[in-house]
């Protein structure tokens, strides 16, 4: 009879379980850092169904108080990935940046992941967009991440940058509970965060999606050296995120799907979860399907930059910015 020597063994079971005698034998931890939220469900989903230990890696998700810690963290190697919205890759990479950092910052997006999901929410008592002169309203920092987007909505409103107080609050899990204790009068929160605070009676006063067209939100980002060096292991991520995707966006899943979002955030009620669902992964607004990078939503994203940022630059080239070589080797496959 033939004997199944310990390696043997470990291929047998790798097969059985789905995953590749190579990715059973080295699966490498990847410090992930995000902000808080069920905009994470595709790291949840890929992390419970398998996808990125099929693919060689181990996601340790870090959550982030606010943009500045992020970006300081992932500029200076603190973290491989980070989960964050464009606007900061351009902001630090420009100079432009909330706060300073040890190193040259040498970051770039190797994917998209949604169009922010951003929705201005004021407590019940305001009225309109342009009720809110004269009122505090809270951004994470004042120069980066969707405080543009911010400035834009109040701006289409008639609304002056000296008309309202901006006040920098943290990030959206800090926004949001000071919105529900009623310090500020309005901030912008990324979904599903508005599915709570409305199912308190706060009041959506615009959708940034409807107001600004096209708009890159989230991306995957790291530092070039890093992914230089870490090449399969990039790969192996990205495949997990997309494959979770494309697992999230099948009806078939929905109820396991839910279970999942209501696992890993455990304050959404039953009602809240299932309408979180229907805008996370509404098919043409939801998460972008394949995690594909909007080049024109980069543009809008340049264009708010060039309006608002400081030092004031005018920037045109979105390439500079992303690098989809791992993503395109992530797909071929």
């Amino acid at each position: 009879m033939r004997t199944i020597g310990f390696a043997g063994l470990l291929g047998v079971l790798a097969m059985a379980l789905g995953v590749t005698p190579a990715a059973a034998q080295a699966t490498k931890t990847l410090e992930v850092i995000v902000f808080p939220g069920g905009f994470n469900w595709p790291i949840w989903a890929a992390q419970d169904k398998g996808f990125f230990a099929k693919n060689g890696v181990e996601v340790k998700v870090v959550p982030t108080p606010n943009s500045q810690f992020q970006l300081k963290g992932l500029i200076e190697g603190k973290f491989d990935i980070a989960m964050t919205a464009i606007d900061n890759v351009i902001a630090y990479s420009e100079g432009q940046g909330a706060t300073k950092t040890e190193v040259e910052p040498d970051i770039f997006a190797f994917m998209g992941g949604d169009n922010g999901f951003l929705r201005l929410v004021a407590t019940p008592d305001v009225k309109d967009t342009a009720d809110l002169k004269g009122r505090k309203i809270s951004v994470d920092a004042l120069t980066t991440g969707y405080a543009f987007v911010l400035r834009k909505l109040l701006e289409n409103a008639g609304l002056k940058h000296d008309d309202v107080e901006f006040v920098s609050a943290g990030g959206v899990v800090q926004r949001f509970q000071a919105l529900l204790k009623k310090e500020h009068a309005a901030t912008l929160l990324i979904s599903p965060f508005e599915v709570g605070a409305e199912a308190q009676g706060f009041k959506r006063l615009a959708n940034a999606d409807e107001a600004l067209g096209r708009y890159q939100g989230l991306v995957g980002a790291t530092r070039r050296s890093w992914a230089k060096q870490n090449e399969k292991e990039l790969i192996g991520y990205i495949r997990g995120y997309t494959a979770a995707l494309d697992w999230l966006f099948d009806p078939a899943n929905k109820t396991e799907a839910i279970a999942i979002l209501r696992k890993n955030a455990p304050n959404l009620t039953e009602e809240q979860a299932a309408r979180s669902y229907d805008v996370l992964l509404h098919p043409t607004k939801g998460f972008t399907r394949g995690a594909v990078l909007d080049v024109d939503g980069v543009k809008t994203v340049l264009q708010l930059r060039s309006q608002y940022g400081e030092p004031r630059k005018q920037l045109t080239d979105p390439a500079k910015y992303f690098d989809l070589t791992y993503y395109n080797k992530a797909k071929a496959n």
